[in-house]
């Protein structure tokens, strides 16, 4: 996978949209239509009867509600249309400061990122481990990894 591949799928911030839970084409998101498919529509109705024999069926509506979310696959990429955690403020200062990730700005590590404490922490390691070994070596290092660790 070439640079400009790699920045599609990787986020400004380090984490690989490819791997995230509402990424269109994702592994998430073609796991989740095949447990969808594999269930079908009517599964509701045979959940309602198991649930007499096992009461987690008493949830099924709940987790098939998360189930169709992650099979929509309803984002193309941080890049394309913003990330999903609402108090990110990386993809659009990357692209005012025209970078493709933090670490290429001057000014990182800074602030403006919006992120909570430990995802601050993620953030900063992920760009400085990209600074250090590239971005190409990064991405083949995280690429078959969870996003969620």
């Amino acid at each position: 996978m070439n640079d400009a591949d790699i920045v599609k799928i990787l986020a400004p911030c380090g984490l690989s949209c490819g791997k995230c839970c509402a990424f269109s084409g994702g592994e998430i998101q073609q796991g989740a239509r095949m447990l969808a498919d594999g269930l079908g529509e009517n599964f509701g109705v045979y959940a309602r009867r198991f649930a007499s024999m096992n009461g987690i069926f008493e949830h099924y509506q709940k987790f098939r509600d998360l189930l169709d979310f992650f099979a929509e696959g309803s984002c193309s990429s941080c890049r394309d249309k913003g990330c999903l955690f609402k108090e990110c403020k990386v993809t659009a200062c990357a692209k005012d400061r025209k970078v493709d990730f933090c670490f290429q700005c001057t000014d990182f590590p800074c602030d403006s990122h919006g992120f909570p404490a430990p995802l601050a922490e993620r953030w900063r390691a992920n760009n400085e481990h990209m600074k250090a070994v590239g971005v190409e070596e990064y991405y083949n290092k995280i690429k078959d990894k969870p996003r969620y660790p």
